[in-house]
C-alpha cells in the first residue's frame, strides 16, 4: 500500500507553521514532532511505517525549524510555546484528539501540549525525553553551540553552502541531520536561546495529572537523553509503559524490534479512547 501524502501550512500567532500529512484520511490521528534544530524529515520514515499500519500521521515543523517561519526572537521559541503550536495544528486539521509525541524536544513539547489541553490527547509517545536531570548537560552542550554559531556566523555560512551541495541522503534521519548542520546560524542561535530561557518540562505536579496512555522510550549511554530520566518519567505518569532502545538511532535505522511495541501501544490508545467515549445508540 502506498500511503497518501500531503503537506500544508497555517498561521498561528502571526507566524507560518508547516506540516506534512501521511496516511489514509480515515486513519486514527498521530502527531509527531522532531528534535531541536532538526525538522520533520527526522520522523518521516517512522510516519510512513505508521501510515502503512493505517494511521494518519501529521509531522509538524516547530517554529524556527524546517519549512516553518524563522522569527529570530528567542521569546517565540520557548518549549511551552511549541506545545501551543501542537494544539494549534490539531485545530487546523480538525482533530478533536490525537496521539501526540516526538523525539527529544518533540517529546517534551508533547508534555507541554498535554498539560495545556489534556482532553485533546488520546496518548503520548515520548522518545528520548530531556528532563530535569539532563538540564545541566543540555546547557553545557547548547550554550557553546549558540555562542559558536552566533560569533562564527561567517565561516558557518560558508560551511553550510558547501554542505548543501552534497547528495541528498536516502533515509529521513540523515536528510534531517544534513539540513540541521547546513542551516542559517542566526536561526540556530535563536532556537537554542529560546529553548534555554523557557521551561524545559512542565512541573511535576502537572505531569502527575496526565492520565492518557503513554509510551516512553529511553536508551543508555546518553548524558543528554538520560535513561534514568526516561524511566522516572514513565513511573511518574499514571498510565505509562516503558521500553529501552539499543541506541538513539535504533527506531530510525533498524526499527524492526521496536515497531511491534509501538503498534500495540497505538492500538491500546484507540481501545481506551473508544471505552472513554462510547458511541451513542
Amino acid at each position: 500500500m502506498t500511503a497518501l501524502y500531503d503537506c500544508g501550512a497555517f498561521i498561528h500567532d502571526g507566524r507560518r507553521l508547516a506540516y506534512e500529512l501521511i496516511g489514509p484520511k480515515d486513519g486514527a490521528p498521530v502527531l509527531l514532532m522532531h528534535g531541536i534544530l532538526m525538522d520533520s524529515l527526522l520522523n518521516r520514515d517512522l510516519a510512513s511505517a505508521l501510515a502503512e499500519a493505517g494511521y494518519r500521521v501529521a509531522l509538524l515543523d516547530l517554529l524556527g525549524h524546517g519549512r516553518s517561519e524563522k522569527p529570530g526572537r528567542a521569546q517565540e521559541l520557548r518549549i511551552d510555546a511549541f506545545g501551543e503550536q501542537a494544539i494549534a495544528l490539531l485545530d487546523q486539521l480538525g482533530w478533536s484528539h490525537a496521539v501526540v509525541g516526538g523525539v527529544s524536544l518533540g517529546a517534551i513539547t508533547a508534555l507541554h501540549a498535554a498539560v495545556r489541553a489534556p482532553e485533546r490527547i488520546s496518548g503520548l509517545f515520548l522518545e528520548m525525553p530531556v528532563m530535569e536531570r539532563a538540564a545541566p548537560a543540555a546547557a553545557l552542550m547548547l550554550v557553546p553551540l549558540m555562542v559558536g554559531v552566533r560569533y562564527g556566523a561567517k565561516p558557518w555560512r560558508a560551511w553550510s553552502r558547501m554542505l548543501r551541495r552534497l547528495p541528498t541522503p536516502r533515509q529521513g534521519i540523515w536528510q534531517s541531520v544534513l539540513n540541521t548542520v547546513s542551516q542559517d546560524p542566526d536561526a540556530m542561535a535563536a532556537i537554542i536561546h529560546g529553548v534555554l530561557v523557557g521551561p524545559v518540562v512542565p512541573p511535576l505536579r502537572e505531569r502527575l495529572r496526565l492520565a492518557a496512555p503513554t509510551l516512553v522510550i529511553g536508551h543508555a549511554g546518553d548524558w543528554l537523553h538520560n535513561l534514568k530520566d526516561a524511566r522516572a518519567l514513565s513511573q511518574e505518569l499514571p498510565n505509562a509503559e516503558f521500553i529501552v532502545a539499543r541506541s538513539p538511532f535504533e527506531l530510525r535505522t533498524r526499527p524492526t524490534r521496536l515497531m511491534p511495541d509501538i503498534l500495540r501501544f497505538l492500538q491500546r490508545t484507540q481501545h481506551e479512547s473508544a471505552v472513554a467515549t462510547p458511541s451513542r445508540a
